[in-house]
């Protein structure tokens, strides 16, 4: 099961039924807080979390779950087209930085390389 934390309601309409058609099951959030919040934060295998959202960002989301060990792969997609961030946080150990749009072979690609993560699977 996929998770997708975005503020944008486009997205959060959108990429559940594009994730479907790829063979996953997807939990949404309009938030860091309410994704944190639910039980779904054990349950996930993977992560989709936007950049720039109010509140807690998809940076800060990430951050803190490790800082709780949970080491769920987190890919990140953004509508700004920031290299230096991509660069930051595919250091800290994001498996994906997808600049919007994207296409859909790019996030299957992602998705691949997160759920045949060794770090998740040792999970």
């Amino acid at each position: 099961m996929v998770a997708l934390v975005d503020d944008d309601e486009s997205m959060r309409e959108a990429l559940p039924d594009l994730l479907a058609a790829m063979g996953y099951a997807a939990n949404v959030f309009a938030s860091a807080r309410e994704f944190l919040e639910s039980d779904v934060v054990e349950l996930a295998t993977c992560l989709i979390a936007d950049v720039a959202m109010p509140g807690m960002t998809g940076p800060e989301l990430y951050r803190d779950l490790r800082a709780r060990g949970n080491r769920i792969p987190v890919i990140f997609i953004t509508a700004h087209q920031d290299a230096a961030g991509r660069e930051r946080m595919m250091a800290e150990g994001a498996v994906e930085y997808l600049f919007k749009p994207f296409s859909d072979t790019a996030l299957q690609a992602a998705l691949h390389a997160a759920l045949g993560s060794k770090e998740w699977m040792a999970r």
